[in-house]
């Protein structure tokens, strides 16, 4: 990390009114029966969708919305818990049961968690840069390295739209 990076620590909202924002997030998503809160990424940001992993206790399905970005059939995301510490519980359940479903603006698909490594990881690192400029800043916050979790199709698995 660069000094000019670390004189530029970001500010972060208080985490508390970040787990606020993503609860209204997704009781907006709930209430209008799944017609607000999802859209797809541009050029020049990132989209979210909901993604559906089985608990790595209890088996129970658990949902979250979170942002992602397309490569190719792929989508990626960043495994960051709002840019605090520990992993997010989503990242923990995909690393438990990679199978999992995400519903997008057009439909909803079966994918497969895994996180990107070496040139991969580094090659989708740089396409979030771009649309995040803070974002090696804000990782600087974590004491560990961020996941870049890739969600590839499932095999055998069709595109489901609904």
């Amino acid at each position: 990390m660069s000094d000019e990076n670390r004189a530029e620590k970001p500010k972060l909202p208080p985490r508390w009114f970040i787990r606020l924002a993503w609860s209204v997030h997704r009781g907006l998503y709930r209430i209008s029966g799944s017609r607000v809160g999802l859209w797809r990424p541009r050029a020049d940001r990132w989209g979210t969708l909901r993604l559906t992993t089985t608990g790595r206790r209890t088996g129970q399905r658990r949902s979250v919305i979170i942002a992602y970005l397309e490569d190719g059939p792929n989508l990626y995301s960043l495994a960051m818990n709002g840019w605090g510490e520990g992993e997010p519980a989503w990242w923990l359940n995909l690393q438990a049961h990679p199978d999992a479903t995400v519903n997008l603006v057009d439909g909803q698909r079966l994918v497969r968690g895994r996180a990107a490594t070496g040139d991969e990881r580094s090659r989708l690192w740089a396409r979030w840069r771009d649309i995040e400029t803070n974002l090696d800043a804000h990782a600087a916050l974590r004491s560990s390295e961020t996941a870049v979790v890739v969600l590839e199709p499932r095999p055998g698995a069709e595109h489901h739209a609904g």
